[in-house]
């Protein structure tokens, strides 16, 4: 069967967060992302609705200095593996709409 892994990965990447989604996981990230995770002001990225896998790398990356940002490169090499998965799996669990222009 040379689709299952296909198919498995496919089913993985479509389940939702992993990790259970909890408000106090957030505590630093909502002074800037806030809690719905809406950007506090143009500069700072929406998070709510992002997917769970791309938080989780994104803070890897500030943490290791694969990405780099003033504010964020201080504050992701204070986080452990369990405080970015529970971060992600918070602002991946929130329901984000998207509106086409007309």
């Amino acid at each position: 069967m040379p689709f299952l892994p296909l198919a498995v990965a496919l089913t993985a990447a479509l389940a939702p967060p992993a990790a259970a989604a909890d408000a106090s996981a957030v505590g630093v990230c909502r002074v800037c992302h806030g809690l719905d995770g809406r950007g506090a002001n143009p500069m700072i990225p929406n998070l709510g609705g992002q997917q769970e896998q791309y938080l989780v790398k994104q803070l890897e990356d500030f943490r290791a200095g694969r990405r780099s940002d003033e504010q964020m490169t201080i504050i992701a090499e204070g986080l452990d593996d369990d405080a970015i998965a529970a971060a992600a799996a918070w602002y991946a669990s929130i329901q984000a709409t998207f509106t086409v222009p007309k």
